[in-house]
């Protein structure tokens, strides 16, 4: 990572290695808040100088320390003299940041500190180059001298007062025109003095409350704690799992938001760190096996936001699942439809499954009760409005002048595309999205039985049969033995051989003859580069190892891909996609498996990184968590209040312990291990269960 990074809740700190924020920075690096850049500068200087790099680390997500020393300032510093540490934290809504200065030069020192900063207050949107629009004015910056404070001023095209408060806690030696505060230490050998800053963003004069440093810390640390302890944990004979595995754990901590349903998780770091529909959905349901509560507050969320109107601005329909929300200038003064906006085709199924699977894990069927209006909502979005034309395939076109164009998970304008080079002209039916609404409706139809909802439940499963029927003849390519990514606005396959197909294997929808076809190619070389599974096949002609979607390989799109193989027994398979996603680990800072990497494979030696990949990102995060649940191959069950095991472990390990993994009304801890002369024999020992529910192993 060549940025650092932090966030709590809704704030987050971009800053390059120093600490700083550089004035004209071209990256988009500050401090933001509902999708506005409320510090664009914060650069720490000595005598006016830059001070060197001595270590900076982003192992952390919530405490960032950072260690500087000065370079030779001739007449003033030997060089080395000085150390600089740099300690920040975002805690309720307010950055906090310590620097502390240590004198270990033999003699006394004078030195002069000064901090320069700024606010621009710019949209998020704007800030990336993604779109240009109508924006407000700064008002005049106010320099409080006596009460050591520095405020910047904005009144948006919106109609919102911005601000940012910046004060400190020991005397300056002056404020310059602009934003720099200059302070004046003379240090004793080995004597250290340290000033302690407050930034605050304000919106509307309201903004966070100031606590003492050690209190925020000590809050900060407590959550982090309590999390860890209300997630699953693990421990095995490969190391580099159990790492990962906890990497994983700790990115989704920060990654989490509350909006007021419950927490769930945005997308990533550090431009994504808002709600996405899909995203947040797909995080949720990679984190069922360690931590079930953010699924409720996840599907609260997209509930409460769920359409209620046919709008072409926002392309939002009733019952339709949002696909993003921004809360930036833009936003507020209508220039982006991102109130929400609704322009994505697989967050409504998606919802549904999320719901379906959190209850087998939770046995929580008054949360289905509850959210039956909204199921049902989105039933009848699938069927009046994902199906415009009524061939029981759901697809998508744009109909906002600002919305997206592809709106599956790989929504760049060139992820789907001919095998002449053309892309496809919309509307666009997905094959994974017919797998997820096929998934989603015959998955509903015993919950809803359950619930006495017989009608709907038997129609449920007449429109799965019938559009499974209809996918098999339509999608299925003869003579490459896979399922084409789409079908065009002609009802023509697009012909590219993709990632996309190993999605649906775990929606049943296909044959097992063709269901083994697809696993068979998904761990082919073309597909799978040794470090996971392309987005594309390099024999496909829109084929790039370098493009977003074409021929990168995405962590998450592998997981779910996992989850498929293994829910239908392909378990050397999944065993393979694991070992490579492994393999990559290694090859990133803190073995985080980033958003995506290119697609090269692994006779490099290493991964090759993708410049612009969100790190720390949910669903690449969430992805180390699906190894958990398809090595133990567990499937709970509320209906039937069972849980069947079918383990497998990758290659290099022998066995696996998973301790409070959250099922039905209790806890589960299990120990998996090969057997030593059978080494595709695996037995489960069951060291605690308070679930409720019984024990079943395949």
């Amino acid at each position: 990572m060549d940025y650092r990074v932090i966030k709590e809740d809704d704030l987050f700190l971009l800053t390059d290695k120093q600490g700083d924020i550089p004035a004209a920075d071209e990256y988009g690096l500050g401090l933001y808040s509902k999708d506005t850049r409320f510090l664009s500068r914060f650069e720490l200087l000595i005598h006016d100088v830059k001070p060197v790099l001595l270590s900076s680390s982003a192992e952390e997500n919530d405490l960032a320390t950072i260690r500087l020393t000065n370079p030779p300032i001739e007449g003033r510093l030997w060089r080395e003299s000085v150390e600089i540490k740099r300690q920040r934290l975002i805690y309720e809504g307010g950055l906090y940041e310590t620097i502390t200065l240590t004198n270990f030069y033999p003699k006394a020192v004078t030195l002069e500190l000064s901090v320069r900063f700024d606010a621009d207050f710019l949209d998020m949107f704007i800030v990336r180059g993604f779109m240009k629009g109508r924006t407000g004015e700064k008002t005049a910056t106010v320099a409080d001298e006596e009460g050591n404070r520095l405020i910047f001023g904005y009144i948006g095209a919106d109609g919102v007062k911005r601000e940012t408060r910046i004060t400190w806690d020991v005397p300056h030696s002056g404020i310059e025109e602009g934003g720099t505060v200059r302070f004046s230490f003379t240090l004793a050998p080995k004597e250290s003095q340290a000033i302690r800053f407050f930034i605050a963003p304000y919106v509307d004069d309201r903004g966070p409350v100031q606590y003492p440093m050690e209190t925020a810390v000590q809050a900060l640390e407590a959550s982090y704690e309590e999390w860890l302890g209300q997630s699953a944990q693990v421990e095995s004979d490969m190391p580099l799992f159990d790492k990962l595995y906890q990497r994983g754990v700790q990115d989704l901590r920060v990654l989490l938001t509350d909006l007021g349903y419950g927490r769930f998780p945005v997308a990533g770091l550090p431009w994504y760190a808002v709600p996405f529909g899909r995203d947040s959905l797909i995080a949720a349901l990679q984190m069922l096996s360690s931590n079930r509560e953010v699924a409720r507050g996840t599907l609260l969320t997209m509930a409460q936001y769920q359409g209620t109107k046919q709008d072409e601005w926002r392309d939002e329909q009733p019952g339709k699942i949002m696909h993003e929300i921004r809360f930036g200038e833009l936003a507020g003064s209508n220039q982006v439809p991102f109130t929400p906006y609704y322009g994505t085709i697989d967050a409504t199924p998606l919802f549904l499954i999320l719901l379906i699977e959190y209850y087998h894990w939770s046995g929580d069927l008054a949360l289905v009760g509850q959210l039956l209006p909204h199921v049902e909502r989105a039933l009848d979005w699938i069927k009046q409005w994902g199906d415009r034309d009524g061939d029981e395939f759901v697809e998508y076109h744009r109909e906002s002048a600002k919305g997206i164009a592809n709106q599956g998970w790989k929504d760049s304008d060139d992820s789907v595309v001919h095998e002449n080079g053309d892309y496809a002209i919309s509307p666009i039916a997905l094959v994974e999205v017919q797998g997820y609404v096929y998934q989603a409706k015959l998955q509903l139809v015993p919950i809803l039985r359950q619930l006495g909802r017989i009608e709907l439940a038997d129609r449920l499963e007449q429109e799965a049969e019938a559009l499974r029927q209809r996918f098999e003849a339509d999608f299925w390519m003869e003579d490459e033995e896979f399922y084409a990514i789409a079908l065009d606005h002609e009802k023509k396959q697009v012909r590219s051989v993709t990632s996309n197909p190993g999605h649906a294997l775990m929606s049943g929808i296909m044959s097992d003859e063709r269901a083994a076809k697809v696993a068979k190619r998904l761990v082919a070389p073309d597909l799978f580069s040794g470090y996971g599974i392309r987005t594309m096949s390099t024999e496909s002609s829109g084929y790039n190892p370098m493009s977003y979607h074409d021929g990168s390989v995405w962590p998450h799109d592998n997981s779910l891909c996992m989850l498929g193989l293994a829910k239908l027994g392909f378990g050397d398979e999944a065993g393979t996609v694991i070992s490579g996603l492994l393999q990559a680990a290694r090859g990133f800072e803190y073995y985080r498996l980033p958003e995506l990497f290119c697609g090269y494979d692994d006779s490099l030696g290493a991964p090759v990184a993708y410049p612009v990949a969100c790190s720390p990102q949910a669903w690449a995060a969430g992805t180390p968590l699906v190894f958990l649940q398809v090595m133990l191959g567990i499937t709970p069950d509320a209906v039937s209040r069972t849980i069947r095991f079918h383990p497998v472990l990758p290659d290099g390990m022998n066995e696996l312990t998973a301790r409070n993994l959250q099922v039905g009304e209790g806890c589960l801890s299990v120990h998996v291990l090969r057997e030593a002369q059978k080494p595709d024999v695996f037995t489960l020992e069951v060291l605690e269960n308070t679930t409720g529910y019984g024990i079943q192993m395949e």
